[in-house]
């Protein structure tokens, strides 16, 4: 299919550790506009009923060492069965030139996911703070994965972002309020600009999301994609949400999060 792998092209970022606001800052809704959708739009839930609905995200035990970087190698993520989206958040106009393949590995300490991305144009910003982190960064291409490790509390999630140069954010998000997760992500990132692919890899801890893992427990998880410097952009989705204007933003819609023992 033409996708880039980590061997043919150089890493534009490599083992670069998240640090942001302290642990515990909160921050208006206000402040951070929310991603995937202008802003203004309705966050009702819905739920699209699409054949995807039916089918879980594994993440798969990490059983080898990690490479020099602290990632999975590529023998493990290539074991790894992935899922596939390239459909808008409405689960139409399906694009193969934009589709995402997500992986998901784990250890007790450590998530790691893998976006593979093609793109019919990458368009990133050219700043950031030190640490890679940069505001409002949905408003460029990114791939996103919200977490909700307690099904529990449906108000309550992760978001995660990353762009095609390897800039991120990360959210904890309750109603009324986004919190900076100060979570400890790393992120790797390839860009192949000839061929208009791009690649991420993420390592988020444990400990930033769960107080306690158990690998039997089973998690909510949802996987987006955004292209374009400009409306009309491209909202894409793992898991449908069904709203009349993009809206990433509906825990309602996300779906199931496995984790494997198996190798």
């Amino acid at each position: 299919m033409g996708h880039a792998t980590l061997e043919e092209s150089r890493p534009v970022v490599r083992n670069q550790f998240a640090r942001i606001a302290p642990s515990g800052t909160r921050i208006s809704i206000a402040a951070f506009p929310h991603s995937g959708y202008p802003e203004g739009v309705s966050r009702s839930p819905a739920l699209a009923t699409t054949k995807s609905n039916s089918i879980a995200a594994v993440a798969v035990r990490l059983l080898h060492d990690t490479d020099s970087d602290g990632f999975p190698p590529a023998l493990q993520w290539d074991a790894v069965t992935p899922l596939r989206f390239d459909s808008d958040w409405q689960g139409k106009n399906a694009d193969p030139q934009r589709e995402t393949e997500v992986r998901l590995l784990w250890t007790p300490e450590t998530l790691f996911i893998k976006f593979h991305a093609r793109s019919r144009v990458i368009t990133v910003f050219p700043d950031a703070e030190p640490s890679g982190r940069r505001d409002r960064l949905w408003d460029r291409d990114v791939a996103e994965v919200f977490l909700q490790p307690d099904p529990s509390d449906p108000t309550h999630y992760r978001e995660l972002e990353v762009s095609p140069n390897g800039m991120w954010i990360d959210l904890d998000i309750a109603p009324g309020v986004k919190a900076n997760m100060h979570s400890g992500l790393r992120r790797r990132v390839t860009v192949n600009h000839p061929g208009k692919t791009w690649i991420a890899e993420l390592a988020l801890p444990m400990r930033a999301l769960v107080a306690s893992f158990d690998p039997a427990a089973t998690w909510r998880v949802n996987f987006f994609r955004v292209e374009g410097p400009a409306e009309p952009r491209f909202y894409s989705a793992w898991r449908p949400t069904g709203t009349p204007a993009p809206n990433f933003h509906i825990p309602a819609a996300f779906g199931k999060l496995n984790f494997s023992n198996s190798s």
